[in-house]
């Protein structure tokens, strides 16, 4: 085991020892046995009381505008108290939320978690039918939406009697069934949230999946899973701390107070549990965008004396490989992490050529895990760039085969996660609940490896791998080595039907602006870095950036669809495609 690796764990065995802020004890639930944080908050409205200790101070800064942690809860509890005695919301009752990232995305979830409803957070990226079907799905009576999701939305919830609350509205809303939301709150700016009973095992919320392979699915979270997940960022992010000196040291000689960008969507768990929750539970920070743009990222980064960005791979690209960064003061940034897809090493290897004594990461985890699995920050990160960190101290790992035998440290295989933090079930679908879900182990889809001293490499999405001839090719590893030609903007890969190979490989590329690259070059440039069976078999050139959802994964499904006809009518491997 590395130094490194030894002194992670030290701090964290001191954290989590019987009688200390984070100790773990096993405790059965449903008949298995987990491990779980002893002082963990028992439901979300005790995270929130938390939040009200740090009164006054800046929480929120968005678009020109300055809330305070107690603002956003008194405006959390004007809904909640609406909620319940103009709405006729009770406990259980799903309540969705479907907008861009605003303050009242925020105060609406507070207000909907801690009256005993279920928050149903939408992908706001969608069109009208994805949005009706999660709705419809999740049997929502009541979706908080600003006005462009209601104008997507407004003829599906009339004649689906869901109530709506539309948020920053455009004028009137009278006439179209829902309630302006700033009529809603006339009057209330003194009123109380109203107290419900919580149990640990009540629903908290329906988060729904991206839906990269299908209509996406509904993963239920109880307020113990949620909790539990929260303490388990503070002290995974505590341990780093203790293990890292040097760079807490000249955090705090700075004298800059931790202020996080908030540029992913909240209805991501990047952007809810890792960004809102934790800040608001710790008293940082936030300075949230409305939509993505790495120019306006530098500024509030030079403005507001930002310290911390985390975002998906593609958006920290954008923000280095920018002009502006080297124009811009960015002597306050501290941290800069990439989650929410696997990250390529040219990410990593910019990140310290700008940065050079940043204190940066990354982790793995998901949707059904509520964010927890592994992670690292600091030295070890430096050390292991390519790595998705070390395994939290609440979580169990296995590397299976696809039979289901545990692999030897070193060989890849099939992620499964057994955790306090996992999600209860998918919503209305107990086919893929009893498919996923065996023993209190979660399949998480993912194929990685354990190496010698600890830290966990991501190989692929087990759907993602090819399978040429019968030798394994992982698309992340291709499409890390594209990303370090300089005539690549970005690439994907992913295999095609063959009736000879079984598969065969296929990327599409996008060419960097004003680049000269055809596919012969990209094959040229894989064959010095990879193995002749990885070469890719077909190049296409895309002309545009490449599709993606909300957490910056690629939509390769989409791809595949678009791409795999043209390889069906006899493609040529040396044609180029624009």
């Amino acid at each position: 085991m590395s130094e490194l690796k030894a002194a992670y764990d030290q701090a964290m065995a001191q954290l989590t020892a019987p009688g200390a802020p984070y100790a773990i004890s096993k405790r059965e639930l449903n008949g298995v046995v987990y491990k779980m944080y002893d002082n963990a908050p028992a439901n979300i409205t005790e995270v929130y009381a938390q939040a009200a200790q740090h009164g006054n101070n800046e929480f929120l800064v968005y678009e020109g505008e300055r809330i305070s942690f107690r603002q956003l809860l008194q405006q959390a509890a004007a809904i909640g108290r609406q909620l319940v005695h103009e709405l006729g919301i009770v406990k259980g009752d799903r309540v969705a939320i479907a907008m861009r990232n605003y303050p009242e995305w925020m105060s609406s979830y507070v207000a909907i978690t801690s009256i005993g409803a279920v928050a149903v957070p939408l992908n706001s990226w969608g069109q009208a039918g994805e949005l009706a079907y999660t709705i419809e799905d999740a049997d929502a009576k009541l979706v908080f939406c600003d006005q462009q999701r209601h104008t997507l939305l407004a003829d599906f919830l009339r004649s689906h009697e869901v109530g709506a609350v539309v948020v920053r509205a455009d004028g009137s809303v009278s006439g179209s069934g829902a309630i302006d939301f700033r009529e809603l709150l006339a009057g209330q700016e003194h009123a109380v949230m109203p107290e419900v009973e919580i149990d640990p095992e009540d629903l908290v919320m329906i988060l729904y999946t991206s839906g990269t392979t299908g209509a996406p699915k509904g993963a239920v979270s109880t307020h113990r899973a949620l909790c539990q997940s929260i303490v388990n960022f503070e002290v995974a992010a505590t341990a780093s701390a203790m293990s890292n000196p040097k760079a807490i040291g000249r955090m705090m000689e700075s004298g800059l107070p931790p202020t996080q960008l908030l540029a992913v969507p909240l209805f991501h768990v990047s952007g809810l549990h890792a960004a809102f929750l934790i800040a608001f539970k710790g008293g940082r920070k936030l300075v949230m965008m409305y939509r993505w743009d790495a120019e306006q990222a530098l500024r509030l980064v030079e403005s507001e004396r930002i310290t911390v960005v985390s975002a998906a791979p593609a958006m920290l690209l954008q923000l280095l490989e920018s002009e502006d960064f080297d124009r811009r003061d960015t002597s306050s940034l501290f941290s800069v992490g990439a989650g929410g897809a696997a990250t390529p090493p040219r990410t990593s290897r910019l990140i310290y050529e700008k940065l050079p004594e940043s204190y940066s990461g990354t982790g793995w985890g998901m949707t059904e895990t509520n964010a927890i699995g592994t992670s690292f920050t600091g030295n070890p990160h430096k050390h292991k760039p390519g790595s998705a960190g070390f395994q939290h101290p609440t979580v169990e790992i296995e590397v299976r085969a696809p039979e289901g035998s545990v692999l030897p440290q070193g060989e890849p295989g099939e992620l499964w996660i057994k955790s306090a933090t996992l999600i209860s079930e998918y919503w209305n679908r107990p086919d893929a609940t009893a498919k996923d879900f065996r023993d209190g182990w979660f399949n998480s889809g993912d194929i990685g490896y354990f190496d010698e001293e600890g830290y966990l490499f991501i190989s692929d999405r087990a759907k993602d791998m090819v399978i040429r001839g019968g030798e394994n090719i992982y698309p992340a590893e291709i499409e890390g080595v594209l990303h370090d030609c300089p005539e690549i903007e970005e690439a994907a890969a992913f295999g095609i039907a063959d009736e000879q190979w079984g598969e065969q490989l296929a990327v599409v590329v996008t060419p960097r602006a004003g680049a000269q690259l055809s596919a012969e070059d990209v094959r040229e440039f894989a064959a010095r870095k990879l193995a002749r069976f990885k070469v890719p078999h077909y190049v296409f050139l895309h002309g545009q950036p490449l599709p993606r959802n909300a957490s910056g994964k690629v939509l390769k499904k989409d791809l595949k669809a678009e791409y795999e006809k043209l390889a069906g009518q006899d493609f040529a491997r040396d044609q180029d495609q624009a």
